[in-house]
């Protein structure tokens, strides 16, 4: 049986030349072209609202996160829909190159290195990566994509990955804010009820750790948390 492909996300050719994809964003078939996405984590995410699940997507919209050892989740979510994103503009924020300058120049036929074909290289790297949420995880794939990319001059990491969510992420819907932070408020709540201040020291030593640990890992021993 022929497979179905929606039309306005399908890259055409016609008499050699490629249409570009639709940069629309459509979060209810999940399509986010050209964008980093973000979700909140499972218990995770409800002590630390500011750490989530992340992902890049292809330029018809499919998303791509690292979701397990050797494996790359394609077009599913690994930890439900969307709740941010931030979408790149691959024209100008974005210098892809393919082999080194002297290559190029010696055979100017060589094909440039488009989005998609960047973000195949680093999904069939990180197929061969075992997953670790300390040292390579989502964020590491993000990042590694991103230094591929030339996003922004390249240079990105998990703690860059984190604050430019936290800096520079769009909320999808007000569902998405909501399943991002009620959970925080209500274990927070419940938290200070039955535990108070006890509650909070445990709270603010978990999150000490938990982001001393990358600050560390990413800044101190660069070799700890892989890209």
């Amino acid at each position: 049986m022929q497979e179905q492909v929606d039309s306005d996300h399908h890259l055409m050719a016609e008499d050699g030349f490629r249409y570009p994809f639709s940069m629309d964003i459509d979060p209810k078939r999940e399509r986010f072209p050209c964008c980093i996405v973000w979700t909140p984590l499972p218990v995770l995410s409800w002590l630390v609202p500011f750490i989530g699940h992340v992902g890049i997507c292809r330029e018809d919209g499919t998303i791509l996160d690292f979701a397990g050892p050797h494996f790359v989740c394609v077009d599913h979510f690994t930890f439900g829909p969307v709740a941010r994103y931030l979408q790149i503009n691959k024209d100008k924020e974005c210098s892809i190159t393919k082999g080194d300058q002297e290559s190029q120049l010696d055979d100017p036929r060589r094909e440039t290195l488009t989005w998609d074909d960047a973000l195949q290289k680093s999904t069939m790297e990180f197929q061969h990566r075992a997953y670790s949420l300390f040292t390579c995880n989502c964020h590491s794939f993000v990042a590694n994509n991103l230094n591929r990319l030339g996003f922004r001059s390249g240079g990105w990491n998990v703690v860059t990955i984190a604050l430019l969510f936290l800096l520079k992420g769009q909320w999808v819907n007000r569902v998405g804010f909501l399943r991002s932070f009620l959970p925080f408020v209500i274990v927070s709540g419940l938290g200070l009820v039955f535990g108070g201040t006890t509650y909070l020291f445990f709270l603010a030593l978990f999150m000490t750790l938990l982001v001393g640990w990358f600050l560390l890992g990413t800044y101190c021993f660069k070799n700890l948390i892989q890209l």
